[in-house]
């Protein structure tokens, strides 16, 4: 039986079985003979018969309570418990507390605010000190994987997993600006490795209704260190892009940063020579209604993208040629189609032939073999080539398809570009690695693809 008393905390089960339906904190407000009165965590008064106590109403532990910096801690190991002590955590009157510990692993409440805790001083106060004995902090989990890597010789791995706008990319970021710094070097390399965010983030990150700066892909990065725990060299492997993007986009959600940055950052001269003209023109930019972000000048993240490449060995060359595909794809996507017939088979053509012309010129193709691949579909078969018109449904397919293998072969070429600046392959004795892997976190659409699927 159920003995409560007034201002006691207790947890409070409706009984509701629904998915997201848990128990939740309260206070006692009375506790006379007939009935209870408790006022939730969400200020709610809930008048509770003595009756049913015993199976609406459980005690809550202490620690529950107040909140700990341990989950592993808690008397009330249970969900409702976990996201309780969250919570007290984050609304903290004496700051925001959005780190907890469960034993080595590290739970982060995405603020969605600038918090002056990533500083130099902290990054100084985390160096050498073991988890536990200063409040819960990213820095303090990659400073755990650098002691253990220094002191057992051995590889270390940090798995960086949470949904879409949890702080994943970011988080991500932090690991590697506090390895860059712990190590004490300085080097070029380490600069380098630092560069190679803004243009992974500007091909493969896009604005998506939960976050503004959601990484649309997953990555792994391994960071060397030499037998004396400096920085050599890192490698990034990459996978599961979501080329989908490229010519859907949900309500309220943008294609990917780079598009925007191109037309609100390239010069005049540059423009005339893309055929650019502004970011509401493009289909496959309006996609989802949405072609500002609030708070981010395009042209500025331009200017960052332009010094990333060249401290990372991009040529002028290179970087023409990447935009150029990019410009390309944006003229692609505003072709359109008519319905027509041929020999009794329902097809498409063109509507304007203007989009092709200019995308044809950028991508150096020929106009004429390339029409008849988007809306004739070619099959060789033994040797003989069967030519079938496209429907207007599956020539937008094609137009689509196209557009995605070639982006998608960009941002690999773009990653191993950035591997042979950072990347430095040795035989010598000693080196560890520190592996960050960023696993990235889909949504669910009003309308899904095989990449959710996934």
């Amino acid at each position: 039986m159920v003995v409560v008393a007034k201002g006691d905390l207790v947890w409070y089960d409706d009984g509701a079985t629904g998915e997201f339906d848990l128990p939740i904190g309260g206070t006692v407000v009375s506790a006379d003979a007939g009935q209870i009165v408790i006022k939730t965590d969400d200020n709610e008064e809930v008048w509770i018969p003595a009756e049913k106590a015993d199976k609406q109403l459980k005690i809550m532990h202490s620690t529950s309570a107040e909140g700990v910096h341990d989950m592993i801690q808690l008397g009330d190991l249970h969900e409702a418990g976990i996201l309780r002590n969250l919570q007290i955590r984050y609304n903290d009157p004496n700051g925001c507390q959005l780190y907890t510990y469960t034993g080595s692993i590290l739970v982060a409440v995405n603020p969605y605010q600038v918090l002056p805790i990533y500083d130099g001083e902290h990054m100084e106060r985390y160096k050498n000190v073991k988890i536990g004995d200063l409040p819960p902090h990213i820095f303090a989990i990659a400073d755990a994987a650098y002691t253990m890597m220094r002191r057992d010789k051995g590889n270390q791995c940090c798995v960086i997993s949470g949904e879409s706008g949890a702080g994943k990319t970011e988080t991500t970021k932090l690991v590697l600006q506090f390895l860059a710094a712990v190590s004490g070097q300085h080097s070029w390399i380490e600069q380098q490795i630092l560069e190679a965010n803004p243009i992974l983030e500007a091909f493969g990150n896009a604005k998506t209704i939960r976050n503004d700066n959601s990484s649309r892909f997953g990555k792994y990065i391994d960071v060397h260190f030499d037998v004396d725990g400096a920085i050599e060299g890192t490698k990034i492997e990459q996978y599961l892009l979501e080329k989908s993007r490229l010519s859907f986009q949900a309500e309220n959600e943008r294609n990917y940063h780079i598009f925007y940055c191109l037309i609100c950052g390239c010069t005049p001269e540059e423009k005339t020579k893309f055929e650019l003209g502004k970011a509401t023109d493009y289909t496959y930019l309006t996609g989802g209604g949405c072609t500002d972000l609030p708070g981010v000048d395009d042209a500025e993240e331009w200017s960052h993208i332009l010094g990333a490449m060249q401290i990372l060995g991009f040529s002028s060359d290179d970087q023409g040629q990447i935009f150029q595909l990019v410009a390309s794809f944006l003229h692609l996507g505003n072709i359109d189609y008519d319905e027509t017939e041929i020999n009794n088979m329902q097809a498409s053509e063109i509507t304007d032939t203007a989009p092709l012309e200019a995308a044809c010129r950028l991508m150096m193709l020929d106009f004429d073999a390339t029409a008849e691949a988007m809306v004739i579909a070619t099959q060789v078969t033994r040797g003989e080539a069967i030519k079938k018109p496209l429907s207007v449904e599956k020539a937008v397919d094609v137009r689509d398809a196209f557009v995605k293998q070639v982006y998608g072969r960009i941002f690999i070429w773009i990653v191993e570009k950035i591997n042979k600046a950072i990347y430095k392959p040795t035989n010598a004795k000693g080196r560890t690695s520190i592996g960050v892997l960023d696993i990235f976190g889909f949504e669910n659409f009003g309308v899904n693809s095989f990449e959710q699927l996934c």
